[in-house]
């Protein structure tokens, strides 16, 4: 790994970076903060024992991974399956036992409107047992 991909030596203007980092939390968060505020309440709630950050990295990543199987004209289904198999090269952030209730939240988070409005808790732990049966 080049020094540059850990951020310490940064070859690009601070104009170029911060339109990356614009460009990435419009993908992330297309609402804005409201979103991710909501977010990160849900998070806390479904893993109130783990550091939101680290849960929030997790669920992008599972983010990442539906939203590009869908992109790759898989049906909803597909793509969870997809999200599992891939799961094994990203074990360092998605935990096998947890992988089911971050596809969960990323197939709420794709359904999310302008109200930014998740499923309640329960709803999500709910889908995520349904996706946990075909582990």
């Amino acid at each position: 790994m080049a020094l540059g991909e850990f951020g310490i030596f940064s070859f690009k203007s601070k104009a170029a970076q911060e339109k990356e980092q614009e460009e990435y939390a419009l993908w992330a968060f297309p609402h804005g903060q409201s979103q991710r505020d909501n977010l990160e309440k849900l998070l806390k709630e479904l893993f109130p024992k783990d550091n939101t950050a680290m849960a929030l990295i997790s669920f992008l990543t599972c983010k990442e991974l539906y939203g590009t199987a869908l992109k790759s004209n898989e049906s909803s289904d597909e793509a969870i399956d997809t999200v599992i198999s891939e799961q094994r090269k990203y074990k360092h952030v998605l935990k096998r036992k947890e992988v089911a209730m971050y596809i969960a939240l990323a197939i709420a988070d794709a359904d999310i409107d302008e109200q930014c409005e998740y499923p309640a808790a329960d709803e999500i732990r709910t889908h995520a047992e349904d996706i946990e049966r075909r582990l």
